[in-house]
């Protein structure tokens, strides 16, 4: 039987999500979610107020060929190369899924209404070619609600202040160490002062940190289940909740501090933590974990659509559920730490798998266009 509490919490648990300072956003896109109208639909049904992007959506997107066949046609007649044309569907993509959510951009004053793209993961190493593909991207898809996506590796943080200092709104993904969070909060307030001593206006720049969650959980779970003692499994599905919200306590610590202050005054956007790679993968945990569990004003999550179903159907939104559990936070990772397993060893490991996962999604991408293109009667270069 469902209690009162437990009935009010799920009632409209969307809406209660956004009415907590959650701006949720919509981790997929597609041209037929795009021209069915899908999307204009969960701006306006599900409190979809941003959407992002990443190397694997698009090559489930664009692998699958539905509605872009007609583009395809046109790129092969031209004869461009399968780079370029990967571009040219991508940003045409996003630039139609901006113009579904400018509204929410000029009705929030820019924090929300945004669409996110990944520059080449195959540049995650390069910073000079990062700085000027972020560069192209922005100029492709030439719309003010756009988001840069940067990887958080060593390579992407001089990245991040540089594009930032253009005045260039960015993502920043694949984020998964306390360290390296910290790292790109120091780089975005870089890029910000670099902006300022242009004479730029900071007010138009937005960020977004985006910090992966679940993937987290998938590889210390693994460690603890072989490791099998009862204290060990007792830990399970705990220290990707307490990365997070760490991770709180840290963007709090740095937005609360005496070098945000005259950025903030100069009207200065806060750069917010995002909660990335939210859908459950153990399917013995409750499927709005990474949404129940991390409840914060001031902070974006972006669900893949089960997730977003789910948490419209069963979510259980009681209030803040990250500020409350620092002490806590501490000692579920250090209890992790005692038992042999490195966190520093887990999450160079996780970085390097997760630009490894989208270096091969955006090479299936390629594969794909490559073959429809020469199907065409044209060959791809």
């Amino acid at each position: 039987m469902i209690t009162v509490t437990e009935a009010t919490a799920t009632a409209g648990a969307l809406k209660r999500l956004s009415d907590e300072g959650v701006s949720i956003w919509l981790d997929d896109l597609s041209r037929k979610r795009i021209e069915s109208g899908n999307l204009a639909e969960l701006v306006a049904t599900r409190h979809i107020v941003g959407v992002t992007t990443n190397p694997s959506i698009f090559q489930a997107a664009i692998g699958s060929g539905a509605g872009y066949e007609e583009q395809l046609t046109d790129l092969a007649t031209r004869g461009v190369t399968v780079d370029e044309a990967v571009r040219m569907m991508t940003t045409a993509d996003v630039r139609a899924a901006a113009d579904v959510l400018r509204p929410v951009h000029d009705a929030t004053g820019g924090r929300d209404g945004r669409v996110s793209i990944e520059v080449d993961p195959r540049l995650a190493h390069d910073t000079r070619a990062t700085i000027a593909e972020a560069k192209q991207l922005a100029w492709l898809v030439d719309r003010p609600n756009v988001m840069i996506k940067i990887p958080a590796t060593k390579a992407g943080l001089p990245a991040i202040t540089e594009v930032i200092g253009l005045g260039i709104s960015v993502n920043v993904t694949l984020i998964f160490s306390l360290e390296r969070y910290r790292e790109v909060m120091d780089a975005y307030l870089a890029g910000l002062e670099k902006a300022a001593k242009k004479g730029l206006d900071l007010s138009t720049i937005h960020s977004v940190a985006s910090f992966f969650v679940s993937r987290v959980d998938s590889e210390i779970d693994k460690r603890l289940t072989v490791l099998g003692t009862e204290r060990a499994l007792a830990l399970k599905g705990r220290a990707a909740l307490a990365n997070a919200r760490l991770a709180y306590q840290a963007y709090e610590e740095v937005f609360g501090g005496e070098r945000w202050t005259s950025l903030g005054g100069a009207r200065a956007n806060k750069q917010r933590p995002l909660w990335a790679s939210t859908g459950v993968k153990d399917p013995s945990y409750k499927d709005t974990l990474y949404v129940d569990d991390l409840v914060a004003p001031g902070t974006v999550n972006t669900m893949p659509e089960a997730t977003l179903n789910a948490t419209a159907d069963h979510g259980r939104i009681t209030g803040d559920t990250v500020t409350g559990g620092y002490a806590q936070a501490r000692a579920d990772l250090a209890a992790v730490e005692a038992l042999g397993i490195s966190y520093d060893e887990v999450v160079r490991q996780l970085e390097d798998e997760g630009v490894a996962k989208f270096e091969a999604a955006w090479q299936d991408l390629l594969d794909a266009v490559t073959k429809s293109l020469n199907s065409k009667g044209v060959d791809a270069e």
